[in-house]
Order: C-alpha cells, then structure tokens, then sequence
C-alpha cells in the first residue's frame, strides 16, 4: 500500500440516544471520551439501526396489491 495517502482512523463512539456503538473510522468531534483507557471521539446519531422504525418494526410495509398481481392483471395473465 502507498504512504500517505490513506486516511487516519480514529476510535470513535457513535451515540444513538442510548445506544452507543464503538469502533474505528476517520470521523472526528470535539467530544471525547474514554472507554478502557482509549479515548474515542463521541459521534451523536440521528438516527442508527436500533432507532429506525423500518429496523424496529414499529413502521411495516404495506402493499396492499402485490407488484406480482398488478403485473398479471395489466397484461390479463394467471399464475
């Protein structure tokens, strides 16, 4: 691999209201804190997989007429 031309990776905390994810990547913040003895740049979170309704369940996906039954009705077909 070249020299320098990478980027720097950090430890960082990405927070999620009270979720909180540590692992490395090349964001920074002002905010730091220490977890095990290292400190990682405290990341804030709008919004992660634990907090998205999609991931959560609490948003379903309603399809009330399938992309398979409107296919088969627009061109007159049966399964």
């Amino acid at each position: 691999m070249k020299e320098g031309i990478h980027p720097e990776y950090h430890p960082v905390v990405f927070v999620d209201g009270e979720h909180e994810i540590v692992t490395f990547s090349t964001m920074t913040s002002k905010e730091t804190r220490e977890i095990d003895g290292v400190d990682h740049y405290v990341v804030p979170l709008d919004i992660s997989a634990h907090t998205h309704p999609f991931f959560t369940g609490k948003e379903k996906l309603m399809d009330t007429e399938g992309r398979v039954d409107r296919f088969l009705k627009r061109y007159n077909m049966s399964r």
